[in-house]
């Protein structure tokens, strides 16, 4: 499979059956996570795998921080939609950026470029892990919804980093067909 192939085949899958998913491929996918570009080779991602009996654990801190957000008045949106494809899948990632600035904390203006920069990174880094996924025929899904978990997941992880999103992987039986693009001329302009 090409790069074009994987970046045109890769579909968000929210449906995983329960096989297991070999620890090598896993290494495989956070390989070429590593091999993104990052802001300067800051290379400020992080990343924790969960999979096994601590799944359970991460479910109910999850859900937790679901329960302290409503205790809050938060609006939740789509994170129990989310949080039925975390319990189907049988690997969550966890991808943290060591550089970048909690949302709970004052701002200073120069740090907030540095910030937009590593974040990037991180999503250049999870991109490139999607696309690994996609070419050794596992399922993938990109969840930012575990936002709603923040403090409580990043107790439980024992990190202080900034949380980016979690990376669901395991094997599907489904193949969603291709979501609508809007049109080149829409989205790219020339000068």
């Amino acid at each position: 499979m090409t790069a074009l192939e994987a970046i045109q085949t890769r579909r968000s899958i929210r449906s995983f059956n329960d096989a297991p998913v070999d620890r090598t491929l896993i290494e495989q996918v956070l390989e070429a996570a590593v091999f993104a570009p990052s802001a300067k080779n800051s290379q400020p991602w992080r990343f924790t795998v969960v999979t096994g009996p601590k799944k359970d654990e991460m479910l109910a801190v999850i859900r937790e921080g679901l329960a302290h957000r409503e205790a809050e008045g938060q609006e939740l949106g789509t994170i129990q939609w989310s949080l039925q494809c975390i319990e189907q899948a049988p690997v969550t990632v966890f991808a943290h950026n060591t550089d970048g600035i909690h949302p709970w904390k004052a701002r200073k203006e120069h740090e907030s470029w540095w910030d937009c920069a590593t974040v990037q990174s991180v999503g250049a880094a999870i991109e490139n892990l999607l696309l690994a996924a996609t070419e050794l025929g596992l399922g993938s899904l990109w969840v930012a919804d575990v936002w709603d978990a923040y403090p409580e997941l990043n107790e439980w992880l024992g990190t202080d980093h900034q949380l980016v999103s979690a990376i669901l992987l395991g094997w599907t039986d489904q193949t969603p067909p291709v979501p609508p693009r809007k049109p080149m001329d829409a989205v790219v302009r020339w000068l």
